[in-house]
């Protein structure tokens, strides 16, 4: 059979790792290389794109971008995963008012520094750290830059508070709920997480597992997957001449004259002359020729 190449934005349910889905996904789709693009705990829903056969050299490139959640934070409450799903630390009275949550909210967009959580799959000495937690170890985090470009209070319902998170790559919305409680007196963790946006992929354009299955079976699945070319639509095309396809066919750079129509800046979606997407190439000022970033 042949393998599919592309993104298919999978809607993860919860009680699945990122790893199940793509465990799931290889059974339904009949093929090894599929690769997720950034994890999302077993207990959050929403947005995971996932990379199919050559679609797997784009995985680095989108868990760069920016992604959007859902989250209800829970005050009163601090546990030792952050979210509601670990075991209670401390319970204490919550006597803030909407106008403080909303302020403290304010207070953390924009560039931040953020120590991830114990509960999380980030490695120190070649282990997870959850694994470290799980044997009851702490061990010192790092802070780490993140920046938050929104943060919207949705609903106020004291304990509860649901807010839309617009964040870089990195960013733990378990760890921000449990710092607002920390800056509010009173404490805080996560209750739920729902992730609707990943860069350009939203939660309108996900499908669940059992729709893939479904699609497969019905012989459709082509339809749900996103070309390879389509996700690096942002970036302008050019094409190579007969004698620039020589040289694309061993990875090499070309020089201006071998390209058009001209593009000089950033990346660029190089086709051979034919119009066969062949990669990602950018622009070199200095030495005036494209080079390769990705060869697909």
């Amino acid at each position: 059979m042949a393998e599919f190449q592309g993104i298919i934005v999978i809607h993860k349910e919860k009680g699945f790792t990122s790893h199940d889905v793509v465990a799931k996904l290889r059974g339904i789709l009949h093929m090894k290389k599929i690769g997720h693009t950034g994890t999302l705990d077993p207990d959050a829903t929403g947005v995971l794109p996932v990379a199919l056969g050559k679609g797997t050299k784009l995985v680095d490139l989108l868990t760069d971008k920016e992604k959007t959640y859902e989250a209800v934070l829970h005050l009163g409450i601090t546990t030792d995963t952050q979210d509601m799903s670990g075991a209670v630390l401390k319970e204490r009275e919550v006597s803030v008012t909407e106008e403080e949550v909303k302020e403290v909210l304010r207070s953390f967009v924009g560039e931040q520094m953020q120590v991830p959580p114990m509960y999380s799959a980030l490695k120190v000495d070649g282990k997870k750290l959850y694994e470290l937690a799980r044997e009851g170890k702490t061990v010192e985090r790092k802070a780490r830059p993140v920046c938050f470009y929104e943060i919207e209070p949705l609903e106020i319902h004291l304990p509860l508070v649901k807010i839309r998170v617009t964040c870089s790559k990195g960013t733990y919305i378990r760890t921000l709920c449990h710092d607002v409680g920390e800056k509010l007196g009173c404490g805080g963790c996560m209750e739920e997480l729902l992730r609707t946006k990943v860069g350009r992929f939203s939660l309108e354009e996900s499908h669940t597992l059992s729709e893939v299955q479904a699609a497969m079976e019905e012989g459709t699945i082509q339809d749900q997957i996103y070309p390879v070319e389509q996700v690096l639509a942002d970036y302008p095309a050019v094409y190579a001449d007969s004698y620039g396809d020589r040289l694309l066919l061993n990875g090499n750079p070309l020089s201006e004259n071998l390209v058009s129509p001209q593009h000089k800046e950033g990346w660029v979606r190089m086709y051979a002359s034919d119009k066969t997407f062949t990669g990602i190439f950018q622009w070199d000022k200095g030495k005036k020729k494209y080079y390769p970033v990705k060869m697909f």
